[in-house]
């Protein structure tokens, strides 16, 4: 069973990763409007989407999101170290 600091860590990075999200997403979408002047296609896998359109949006929202929940984490973890001592068990680098 999660102890209380593990227990701990995980609303802490769950809260950091899904607000680091939703603003990634509104970033993301309005860097898109800006550079191609329309909307990002809600429904890329649709065909009446353009491959290329679909491949395009999967890929920057992809590598985005996923690298905008590596920094907040890394973020949480800093802070969370701060204020305990110690890194989260999960984040402990096998050195």
């Amino acid at each position: 069973m999660a102890d209380k600091g593990d227990f701990g860590w995980r609303i802490m990075a769950g809260a950091a990763a899904f607000a680091g999200g939703f603003i990634a997403k509104k970033a993301i979408t309005v860097a898109w409007k800006k550079s191609t002047g329309k909307e990002p296609p809600t429904h890329p896998e649709s065909p009446e989407v353009a491959l290329t359109e679909a491949i395009g949006w999967a890929v920057i929202m992809g590598v985005g999101m996923e690298l905008t929940r590596l920094l907040v984490t890394r973020a949480a973890a800093k802070q969370w170290a701060k204020g305990t001592g110690e890194l989260p068990a999960q984040l402990k680098a096998d050195v």
